[in-house]
């Protein structure tokens, strides 16, 4: 803190508008402006001493530095949650953000003669912007999300919307603090920012540590910005109204008090009905069959259907990760065809929900199958949901499965040398963007380390027909890590939901065709074909998977450069 002695900066005195009309700062903060409980040489009348006054104002830089940053976690999350993963969508929100952070600031430079009243009225409509953000955008996308035509993009405009509003609002708070701390004590401005920055700082920071280790996890995006809106209103309001009520007229005091009821009436309604609203966003994107939904520690995970024939299906992060119209085609052409020669010891990567482990077990000869999914709430749904585990054949329950829950990536580095005949990916589209390092060459150098002599890999690549530039420089990826490829694809997915990065509810959804796979082999380029003592399968044989070969040969794309860490080529 500043030296209590510190002497006036000098330059021409500042005025302010209070209750009587104009004050000055500056000569006359020893004269009559310094009577009533504040310390000598305050330049408003406080309530509370001077030191006191200003560790309560730094105290609400604080809270307020730290539901700003929240407020930006949510809508980068919102933005990646209920649209897509694309860094380039990320990088807009917080971008505006940023910009109209600094227009806010320039902004708030014309409030300052009424710091105290404008201060208040910014935190009660932050409060309420912020805090209603997430419920807003998420029920927008919910109930409109489908709408095509010009409303195509509504649902990403009204983020930039709320990125803009938020922070022009939060921009504006900084310069109103400064003022209204040096109404307390005069000191020099090098000195006032340092304090203001330093409880600025530490409050972004505990903002966000909050946002993913507290609030995300215990309460959930909606609840968790509600309360930090309600937060925020309430520190804003007792602020001002309390600390500097006499810097107000009467009528500004109670149509303060008035706006922060109004605010936090609206968020506590909010927050007791977000239950309901959840429940009904869901069935507006899922239909009314939704039977479980959960977040666990890494996504949100939701169960429809698997009841009175009707189909199940498997959603993570808003993504549909399998259906039961249509699974049973995908995990047949992505094992089966890896498994013709050695297989005792299968690896796979992802398949947590034992889709791709009830195809492995299908094949005799199978001594151990490693699975390696990052998520364990999916892998006990998978154990324990009656028609998950019926769908599976109770896989994971198979005394030769093994279940590791970890980081594929992370796992590999570690694992044994030539370990496994059989190495199956079965992981999300690698345009996410926390799949892309499991798509890249880095990664298949790891894969490629733990295959036996002979062994093969097999990749899902995402759709072949409407990206094709992903699927190809995945083949590309795979040869440059040193693997010879073939790749080949399936058609039968269900229309309606995509299951690539992108989340958009079914009309507005660009519908995918077809599987994309990649067979990689260390020493020998693989040729697909089905395990003559094998399991009978129901939808693929030796012709229909040499014309998948053929298919997918057609759509090649020439000349891509391989995917790596620090230069990912996937797009969004």
């Amino acid at each position: 803190m500043i030296d209590r002695q510190a002497p006036v900066p000098p330059g021409p005195a500042q005025t302010w508008d209070g209750p009587d009309g104009p004050r000055a700062d500056g000569p006359l903060a020893d004269g009559p402006l310094a009577d009533g409980p504040g310390d000598a040489g305050s330049v408003v009348p406080l309530p509370v001493r001077q030191g006191t006054g200003r560790w309560l104002v730094l105290a609400g830089v604080f809270v307020c530095a730290a539901c700003g940053l929240v407020y930006e976690l949510e809508l980068v999350a919102l933005a990646t949650y209920l649209m897509d993963d694309s860094i380039a969508q990320t990088s807009v929100v917080l971008s505006v953000m940023v910009f109209a952070m600094g227009i806010g600031s320039l902004a708030a430079k014309r409030l300052r003669r009424h710091a105290a009243a404008g201060f208040g009225a910014i935190e009660a409509a932050l409060a309420l912007v912020g805090g209603g953000s997430a419920m807003a955008l998420y029920a927008v996308f919910a109930w409109t999300g489908d709408w095509g035509g010009m409303w195509a993009d509504g649902p990403r405009c009204l983020l930039v919307a709320f990125s803009l509003a938020t922070g022009l609002l939060i921009g504006a708070e900084v310069p109103l603090l400064m003022e209204l701390i040096q109404r307390i004590r005069r000191q020099d401005a090098g000195g006032a920012v340092a304090d203001l920055s330093a409880a600025d700082y530490v409050g972004a920071l505990v903002g966000g540590l909050a946002f993913p280790f507290l609030l995300l996890p215990v309460l959930g995006q909606l609840t968790g910005a509600l309360i930090t809106g309600a937060v925020n209103a309430v520190v804003g309001g007792a602020l001002v109204l309390g600390l500097f009520r006499h810097d107000l007229s009467r009528p500004a005091r109670r149509l303060l008090l008035t706006a922060n009821i109004c605010v936090l009436t609206l968020l506590a309604s909010a927050a007791v009905l977000v239950d309901d609203f959840e429940r009904a966003a869901r069935h507006a994107l899922y239909g009314a069959d939704v039977r479980v939904a959960v977040h666990t520690d890494v996504q949100e995970v939701l169960l429809t259907g698997g009841r009175d024939g009707r189909p199940l299906n498997l959603f993570l992060d808003g993504r549909l990760r399998f259906s039961g119209r249509d699974e049973l085609r995908y995990h047949e052409a992505l094992v089966h065809p890896a498994m013709t020669g050695r297989h005792a010891r299968v690896l796979v990567l992802g398949g947590g929900d034992g889709l791709a482990a009830r195809e492995v077990l299908r094949h005799p000869g199978v001594r151990r199958v490693d699975v390696v999914a990052l998520d364990p709430g999916v892998v006990r749904l998978a154990r324990t949901d009656p028609a998950l585990s019926r769908l599976n054949a109770r896989s994971l329950d198979d005394p030769r499965v093994h279940v590791v829950t970890a980081d594929a990536f992370d796992w590999l580095r570690t694992a044994p040398t030539a370990a496994y005949d059989v190495v199956v990916s079965d992981l999300p589209h690698p345009g996410i963007t926390a799949s892309t390092k499991l798509y890249a060459q880095e990664f298949y150098g790891l894969a490629r380390q733990v295959l036996a002599p002979g062994g093969r890999l097999v990749v899902h690549g995402g759709a072949v027909e409407s990206r094709p530039r992903d699927f190809w420089t995945l083949d590309a990826t795979l040869r440059a890590a040193g693997l010879r490829t073939t790749a080949y694809r399936v058609r039968g997915r269900q229309a309606g939901y995509a299951a690539g990065p992108d989340r958009r509810p079914p009309g507005g959804a660009r519908a995918h065709r077809d599987w994309g796979f990649v067979l990689a082999a260390d020493r020998h380029t693989p040729r697909p074909r089905l395990d003559p003592a094998g399991p009978r399968l129901r939808t693929l044989t030796d012709a229909s998977l040499a014309a998948d070969v053929r298919a997918a040969e057609r759509t090649r794309v020439a000349g891509l450069p391989p995917s790596t860490l620090v230069h990912p080529r996937y797009s969004d």
